[in-house]
């Protein structure tokens, strides 16, 4: 298994960050098998979902209903809300295992692979990329 960290800036607030390009390059002198995207964080996840068309600005949308930023979370420190960042994973897991065929990823048309923070208070995550070859 071949595997890299990469580290990727999403900012003080909530983001939807496509890490496409970098899976891309990852596995782009691979043959077939399997990419495994990890985040080693409490407060984020992978999602695979389109971008660009508005999808992204909708996820945000969706989690603020499904888990709004208030004070209501018993896990408290940190920023206001922040308890939903440590619930975040449990809808929005923090890995994804993907195929990969000929050293690319076999991704749909429009699907994307997304690191999804809503955790302002850490603007800086880190992904683990592995590689199992087939």
């Amino acid at each position: 298994m071949r595997t890299e960290v990469i580290t990727v800036r999403t900012g003080d607030r909530p983001v939807v960050r496509d890490i496409t390009a970098e899976a891309a390059e990852f596995v782009r002198s691979e043959g077939d098998g399997l990419l495994h995207v990890f985040v080693p964080h409490a407060t984020a996840g992978i999602a695979i979902i389109e971008t660009g068309a508005g999808s992204d600005d909708d996820l945000l949308t969706a989690i603020d209903e499904l888990l709004p930023a208030q004070d209501k979370w018993r896990h408290r420190h940190g920023s206001k809300g922040h308890g939903r960042d440590h619930v975040l994973p449990a809808w929005i897991p923090p890995y994804a295992s993907l195929p990969v065929i000929d050293g690319r990823i076999a991704l749909g048309t429009w699907q994307s692979v997304c690191l999804v923070d809503t955790n302002g208070d850490n603007p800086t995550r880190q992904v683990r990329f592995s590689f199992l070859p087939g």
